[in-house]
């Protein structure tokens, strides 16, 4: 499958997830509000110095880790929400309309560097295609990322560690120990691994040395 019919297909499947159920966990493909949340939380443990800083949020949907953001007081101090599913978008400018310093976009050669850079559960739902397409898409997209993170970026993905009756064909399943070290050895000396808050799901931190 071709890296553009990977888009084009992701594209269509988050469009129709967030017109059937709008724009809260489920329109985000999460079983509950509270693993939602859960997921963001690992991501902003990146942002641990409590500084102001800008973020780009890759795959934003509709708009759910700023709200995090928001919620917890961080000092944000400006915010890029990138997707390529236009009814995410759609329903992200209406959520957050009127928020300062917040910017919604289909356009990923006009996104510019930010403090940090964040993918929030968009690696899970790989449709039809085959896992080592997928997992070159990953790569492919994270190879993009890096350049403009300029403290770091942060990821979470469901875990090959997962229990193999519960797995789904349509989901990717990612080997931790694979990712820390494509992170490693491409990115920063800096990778964090955390597989330890009670999902089947793991987070990586990437921090710039």
């Amino acid at each position: 499958m071709s890296p553009d019919r990977i888009l084009d297909q992701q594209a269509g499947h988050w469009d129709r997830t967030v017109e059937a159920h709008g724009a809260n966990f489920r329109g985000a493909d999460y079983s509950n509000a509270e693993r939602h949340a859960l997921c963001h939380d690992q991501l902003l443990k990146l942002w641990r110095d409590g500084q102001p800083a800008s973020v780009l949020d890759y795959g934003c949907g509709y708009g759910a880790l700023l709200e995090r953001i928001v919620a917890r007081g961080l000092p944000l101090t400006r915010y890029t929400g990138f997707d390529i599913a236009g009814s995410m978008l759609a329903a992200a400018r209406a959520t957050h309309a009127g928020r300062a310093q917040c910017e919604f976009t289909a356009d990923a050669e006009a996104l510019a560097p930010a403090d940090y850079v964040f993918f929030g559960g968009v690696f899970n739902v790989k449709l039809d295609a085959d896992p080592g397409e997928w997992q070159a898409h990953v790569l492919r997209t994270l190879d993009a990322a890096w350049p403009l993170a300029r403290k770091g970026m942060a990821l979470n993905i469901l875990t090959s560690y997962s229990e193999p009756e519960k797995m789904r064909p349509d989901l990717y399943y990612a080997d931790p120990c694979f990712l820390f070290d494509w992170c490693k050895r491409n990115y920063s000396r800096e990778v964090a691994l955390l597989h330890d808050y009670g999902v089947w799901e793991f987070t990586l931190h990437v921090r710039r040395p």
